[in-house]
């Protein structure tokens, strides 16, 4: 059974909008960071922002003001809006969740910006 189950990317035009959702199973305990990754051909992983179980946010700088984490507790989903998209910003997308005991990575999404 998958523990992180991400939905919500796909092929948009620059300047576009995507939302990215990860529910994560109940079977996680003690979650107290979600966040999002993504990875760029031959490039490495990077983080994009994550938030934590009191909401405070942390964005990477090359999306801060165009992307947007938010986090439902009571649903242990974690969202990503996607605002004024670029070219550059095309990577297949990770949700992660940090816990007590462990790390956890979804299956990613590939999101892709292009004309």
């Amino acid at each position: 059974q998958a523990q992180l189950v991400e939905s919500g990317g796909g092929l948009v035009q620059p300047g576009g909008s995507l939302r990215l959702s990860c529910a994560a199973s109940r079977s996680i305990f003690s979650i107290h960071t979600l966040g999002w990754y993504r990875q760029a051909p031959g490039k490495e992983r990077e983080l994009v922002a994550d938030v934590t179980s009191g909401g405070r946010t942390n964005y990477a700088a090359s999306v801060k003001g165009r992307f947007t984490i938010s986090r439902d507790n009571a649903k242990i989903t974690v969202y990503l809006q996607m605002n004024s998209l670029k070219p550059e910003d095309t990577a297949v997308y990770y949700c992660n969740a940090v816990s007590t005991f462990s790390s956890y990575w979804g299956q990613g999404t590939q999101v892709t910006v292009s004309s």
